[in-house]
């Protein structure tokens, strides 16, 4: 970190070279101000004494941190052009001494430099600032093969990723729930990662979010983050104490869980068969706790059948191979890597390199994916080109 500052700083000296004395030892100062404020939250973060601060604290600390360090990696790779050039020229001399040659730092490469590192700080900052709570609505029709009409524009409204621990706000929380109700959705479903890590995460937000309405019911599943696999615990009884209190959380805020296991919703004479897996991932550092197969038995019978599964790579690896009867998959997990662009005739993000489905419907055959962007956010606080989601389903009848 401290070569990555020192590396940097040459780029920001460069430029301010024709700048006032004063000027630069303002410049001079605020750069190693931040430098050494960063290093020191590390240092206490390594210590354990930001334990003691407030959540909110402790995120934007480390996001601050992050976006600083981020910025100054680009800042270094044109500096690192300019000193091959630099070396290049030198060896040139050396080999041809008569020739004149300039050998200084080039002014231009610092300039190019230093805006290469302004674009991740500005967007990073503003996509924390801005975009954290900014909820996108996504409306979507989906085709199901021979879909009855009772069954015939049948309203689902998702929600996924919630991940309550990285919350500090609770208002824009409200604007969400109204949102959702302001849909009106036949059911409301949310496809797990309610808390980061631990079920007292959730505890601010419960009187919003018990809010939520479906006129068929609201329906959960677990994510890979609502099992506490990624903190230490004291022991297994502790652990097992945590995910009571996550079942618990659900039940207070009348949220049906499905844990392995379906419902069989009875609309305008027509069968709606809802299914819920505890998280399965095709990738090895996720877990597989969940069966399909307890959860589709007895759902042979339902004209539609429609299956919360948080992770979206169960889809390809388990779902379309074993039932194709699954008209319609609904998950989560990627929040599209809350980094992109999504543009008409155009999307793109990282999260397209570790997921092939990564970001909205989805179609193979008769069976049908919708993965959602998310509600909360993780790690980083906020949100650049992949906005928080909201999502509302259409079911609409095609031939099979």
């Amino acid at each position: 970190m401290g070569a990555l500052d020192a590396y940097a700083f040459q780029a920001l000296r460069s430029w301010l070279s024709k700048y006032s004395p004063s000027t630069r030892r303002t410049a001079y100062v605020i750069y190693w101000a931040l430098s050494v404020l960063s290093f020191a939250f590390i240092v206490l973060n390594v210590l354990e004494v930001t334990e003691a601060w407030s959540d909110g604290l402790k995120v934007y600390s480390r996001a601050v941190v992050f976006i600083l360090y981020l910025s100054k990696v680009p800042v270094a790779f044109f500096l690192l052009i300019d000193d091959l050039r630099r070396g290049v020229t030198w060896i040139i001399n050396r080999i041809s001494p008569v020739t004149k040659r300039d050998t200084s730092r080039s002014r231009f490469l610092s300039k190019t430099a230093l805006v290469a590192g302004g674009v991740p700080l500005v967007t990073l900052t503003y996509g924390m600032v801005r975009n954290a709570y900014r909820y996108r609505r996504f409306s979507v029709d989906v085709p199901v093969a021979n879909l009855p009409a009772g069954l015939e524009g049948f309203r689902i409204v998702q929600i996924s990723d919630m991940h309550s621990g990285s919350w500090t706000r609770t208002e824009p929380l409200k604007e969400a729930v109204r949102m959702i109700n302001e849909e009106e959705g036949d059911i409301v479903v949310f496809t797990g990662d309610i808390v980061n890590n631990r079920a007292d995460e959730m505890e601010p937000y419960i009187d919003i979010f018990k809010e939520v309405r479906g006129k068929h019911g609201v329906y959960s599943i677990l994510g890979n983050h609502d099992y506490g696999d990624y903190v230490p615990w004291n022991d297994d009884r502790e652990k097992e104490n945590n995910m009571q209190r996550v079942y618990a959380i659900h039940e207070r805020l009348g949220w049906d869980l499905l844990r392995d296991e379906h419902r069989k919703l009875k609309i305008n004479g027509s069968t709606l068969g809802l299914l819920g897996i505890e998280n399965w991932s095709a990738i090895m550092r996720f877990p597989k706790y969940g069966d399909l197969s307890v959860a589709a038995a007895g759902t042979e019978d339902c004209d539609c059948k429609v299956l919360l599964s948080h992770d979206p790579t169960s889809w390809d690896a388990l779902i379309r191979p074993e039932y194709p009867d699954i008209d319609l998959t609904l998950s989560g997990h990627t929040h599209g890597f809350q980094f992109g662009i999504e543009i008409p005739g155009f999307r793109w993000s990282p999260s397209q390199y570790i997921y092939e489905q990564w970001a909205g419907l989805y179609r193979k055959g008769t069976q049908s994916l919708y993965v959602n962007r998310g509600l909360g956010f993780l790690g980083y606080p906020g949100r650049v080109g992949i906005l928080p989601e909201v999502t509302v389903l259409t079911l609409k009848g095609v031939r099979g």
